[in-house]
């Protein structure tokens, strides 16, 4: 799988990877679905989402999920990106922690559970489009198809916490308009970057409010805070692309994180309250536009399905640990949309480099997935629901 590219923009790689997991399903006598998102997107670009069913006939089912899309690797790569390197425990390469081991160790999980007898059915769902949001990536198989299950355990997490939420994601864009005019004339001008640079200024009242919203769920390790908290970021800022040019139009896209258990639609219109305080304050010609939003979500740690897998991996590793949030987002608001219940676990840790330069995964962690899968699939149907 990390051989192929399989960058979410282009989609180029998908195909030929899902392949490689359906004839690695088939071998192993495993069932298999595909469900293609392009029916959804309509835009000739297939999505191969793969369902993998381990059916015993129970009439509770475990859902598993991991995704096989990848974000560009950048440069000065001191591995192959799209080789797999392994050296000293690692494994090097393109999506090796983010995503594909996830599908690894659930693969290997079910294959070793299709000689048991057991009192639930399996089906993992290696998934697509997961780095760009996901619309027709599982929320398409949920959604639209209309899989569904009883508990959902996503598999692309940390192994040193028990997740049971993520924060949600509002982005925005702002246009703010000026007067073009000639670098060498500025007084004939309304430079809009000097008019973007006041209303930014103007909304760090709007960042203050949000970073003073707190979690009840606790941040990863070594985050600045103990529990996660609102988040709002600037992530791009453009105008004009010549120097002698004073720019008429600036263009500004920013990120605002929600809290897992934040409703998203007071949070947008928190957002465009100071939005519009901020405008009549600086006097600027501007406009708000969301462009994307994904609640977050939370799932108790008093749910029976939180006990078992909490159960399951202190019997695979020999302790606990602890519960937490995620400060990014991830596949399981769709499953808590189609109110099933969802919790995270899985290989990346805080050093494999997921999205950076020498992405890699330990093999170790790899197996331990696998081995607290094993274990999870072994339960009675009453400890899932």
């Amino acid at each position: 799988m990390v051989e192929i590219n399989t960058e979410s923009i282009s989609k180029k790689g998908y195909v030929q990877c899902s392949s490689i997991i359906v004839e690695e399903a088939e071998s192993h006598s495993l069932e298999v679905e595909i469900v293609d998102g392009e029916k959804g997107a309509k835009d000739g670009l297939s999505r191969p989402n793969i369902i993998i069913s381990l059916d015993t006939g129970s009439d509770v089912t475990l859902l598993l999920e991991s995704h096989f899309d990848i974000v560009p690797p950048g440069p000065n790569w001191s591995y192959p990106p799209f080789k797999l390197t392994v050296e000293n425990g690692r494994a090097y390469g393109r999506g090796t922690a983010d995503n594909k081991s996830g599908i690894a160790a659930a693969m290997g999980a079910m294959i070793q559970l299709r000689e048991e007898e057991l009192d639930i059915n399996i089906k993992l769902i290696a998934g697509v489009d997961e780095e760009i949001g996901g619309r027709y990536g599982l929320d398409y198989v949920l959604s639209e198809y209309g899989l569904t299950g009883d508990a959902a355990l996503i598999l692309d997490s940390s192994p040193e916490r028990l997740n049971l939420g993520a924060s949600g994601i509002i982005w925005g864009k702002i246009i703010i308009e000026g007067k073009q005019g000639h670098a060498g004339y500025p007084f004939k001008a309304i430079n809009a970057i000097d008019e973007a640079m006041k209303l930014l200024t103007t909304l760090e009242t709007y960042r203050d409010t949000v970073e003073k919203k707190q979690s009840i769920l606790k941040a990863p390790p070594k985050s600045p805070k103990q529990f996660i908290w609102g988040r709002y970021t600037v992530t791009m800022i453009k105008a004009w692309e010549k120097e002698n040019v004073i720019p008429g139009v600036c263009e500004v896209r920013f990120d605002r994180r929600l809290l897992p258990e934040e409703p998203i639609e007071p949070a947008v219109e928190e957002l465009r309250f100071f939005f519009k305080k901020a405008v009549e304050k600086v006097d600027c010609n501007a406009s708000l536009e969301i462009i994307h939003k994904l609640p977050g979500y939370y799932t108790s740690k008093d749910n029976i399905f939180v006990k078992t897998v909490s159960e399951q991996i202190n019997k695979t590793i020999g302790h606990n640990i602890p519960f937490a949030g995620e400060l990014g987002g991830n596949d399981g608001t769709f499953f808590a949309k189609n109110g099933i219940p969802v919790i995270c676990y899985g290989t990346i840790r805080n050093d494999t480099s997921y999205h950076g330069v020498n992405e890699f995964v330990h093999i170790k962690d790899i197996q331990r997935i696998r081995d607290v899968i094993v274990n999870l699939g072994k339960v009675p149907r009453e400890k899932i629901i």
